[in-house]
């Protein structure tokens, strides 16, 4: 991420709601309404935070929180290819006054878990979307067949040495026949996902029916 920003193929600005309150303790949370354990962030210091910030073409405003939509390898590549500027909002304590939801256009959530902040979750979607714009990563063909761009997991890898401990790397590996290892690949991939991610398999099947009815739709037509 380092060299990304070095490069200028991303830059990274902080701005601070506390900067945008008006009494002498900086408050930025208050007790809710009705009652409840936990505090909210306020409205007002977000939203003249959020209007501080220079506004470009193609923006996106972001509320990490553990309600919004699981974050997926889809999800960064439409965020690092339709979008000029993300602006994320951190949520705290309990979370953001509801009325905050009405300037954000997305709300993404890492997991169904909870953390003290937002931080955590937004430094993992800016690495997500910084290294697949173009010139972060040497070899961009990685980023095309890495896991979850097909929909699987990735398949087993192996380097040197060819035998450690008693464990050896499989054969075909070593063949130099690549439409074996291909092969080979695509079998692994698919039982991993199997196996490891029941979720995902059903999804993968399922787009696999609908290419091969899609498939077969044109060839009728022809």
């Amino acid at each position: 991420m380092g060299k990304a920003i070095a490069r200028h193929i991303a830059s990274i600005h902080c701005t601070n709601p506390r900067d945008f309150t008006t009494d002498k303790h900086h408050k930025v949370d208050d007790e809710p309404y009705g009652g409840g354990v936990g505090m909210l962030l306020k409205p007002e210091p977000i939203y003249h935070a959020l209007s501080s910030i220079p506004h470009l073409p193609r923006r996106e405003v972001i509320l990490m929180t553990p309600q919004g939509q699981p974050l997926a390898q889809a999800t960064l590549e439409i965020l690092a290819s339709h979008y000029d500027q993300l602006v994320i909002i951190c949520g705290h304590y309990e979370g953001v006054d509801d009325r905050v939801l009405g300037w954000v256009d997305r709300e993404i959530s890492i997991g169904d878990f909870v953390l003290t902040c937002g931080e955590i979750p937004a430094l993992a979607l800016i690495n997500g979307v910084i290294r697949l714009l173009p010139g972060t990563v040497g070899k961009e063909a990685s980023l095309r067949s890495e896991s979850f761009t097909s929909g699987l997991l990735d398949y087993p890898q192996y380097t040197r040495p060819a035998k450690f401990n008693g464990a050896k790397v499989p054969d075909v590996l070593l063949s130099g026949n690549h439409s074996q290892i291909a092969r080979w690949r695509l079998e692994q991939q698919i039982e991993r996902t199997r196996r490891r991610r029941p979720d995902l398999y059903e999804l993968w099947q399922q787009r696999q029916i609908e290419e091969d009815e899609l498939f077969s739709t044109i060839n009728e037509g022809r």
